[in-house]
């Protein structure tokens, strides 16, 4: 998280910004969300690769942050940051000086929730590390995670790997749900801010829940959050997904598959 994830501020203060994050400074937090206890750390983490798996590239990696949000670099916005992809790298020494900018650190200013992997056959150790528009890590990062390419598709247009469009990795479809529990997203090939870069490029995400009855929760995560923690009432919902743009007008940019959970009392 930005700066309430300097050492000098702490994790405490971090929790007490990020539990009401995911609306604007305009716009009060939406009563169902929550923060898990025990609380977990700040953290990146890969959505779709684990520690010793085998893969041909090209290959879409995918990222994911708790307790933190996503901004494009365009200017300094508060509690966000935006991913890097450490490969064969450790974590820096001094989390002072901005990260170099080559094939071993991989930059993500934009807001990209993922990367095309363009590895040759080979073992690779990847990290995920949060930092912030000037490229000064924060104290946010992944295990490091080793995976080995075994073989590597010169042919193949990576163009055709990434179709733009957003999907809710969890909950699934027809999953029972105690409270409170996390709900995760992803965007591939739109970017992601906090609602301070009002730029038609960029948008947020937005959980919109419809009761069995028809009532509408539209909940906005207006602080580039790509996660929350959502206690709802008992019931069976329908979750549906949407990236709004940060741009005057807030349209649509893209809307995921509907998901039907139930949220089982206590």
């Amino acid at each position: 998280m930005a700066r309430t994830m300097r050492p000098a501020r702490g994790l405490a203060a971090a929790a007490l910004v990020f539990a009401v994050a995911a609306a604007s400074a305009a716009e009060p937090a939406h009563p169902w969300v929550t923060l898990p206890a025990p609380l977990p750390q700040p953290q990146t983490y890969f959505t779709n690769l684990k520690d010793g798996d085998r893969i041909e590239t090209p290959f879409v990696l995918k990222f994911g942050l708790s307790r933190s949000g996503l901004a494009a670099i365009t200017k300094d916005v508060r509690d966000t940051g935006h991913h890097h992809l450490l490969v064969n790298r450790e974590l820096p020494l001094d989390f002072t000086q901005p990260l170099p900018f080559n094939d071993q650190y991989r930059h993500f200013g934009k807001g990209q929730m993922e990367a095309v992997l363009d590895f040759k056959p080979g073992t690779y150790t990847l990290r995920l590390l949060l930092a912030d528009h000037r490229h000064i890590p924060f104290f946010i990062y992944s295990k490091p995670m080793t995976v080995t390419v075994t073989a590597k598709n010169d042919k193949l247009d990576v163009k055709t790997l990434v179709k733009p469009g957003i999907e809710l990795l969890s909950p699934r479809q027809g999953e029972a749900l105690s409270v409170p529990f996390r709900v995760q997203f992803h965007a591939s090939g739109l970017n992601v801010s906090h609602t301070d870069i009002a730029d038609a490029g960029v948008g947020h995400f937005r959980l919109v829940a419809q009761t069995k009855g028809g009532a509408v929760e539209r909940i906005a995560f207006a602080n580039g959050a790509t996660e929350g923690w959502l206690k709802p009432p008992p019931g069976d919902y329908t979750l549906k997904l949407e990236l709004v743009s940060n741009a005057p007008g807030g349209a649509v940019m893209a809307s995921g598959a509907p998901v039907a959970v139930k949220v089982l009392a206590r």
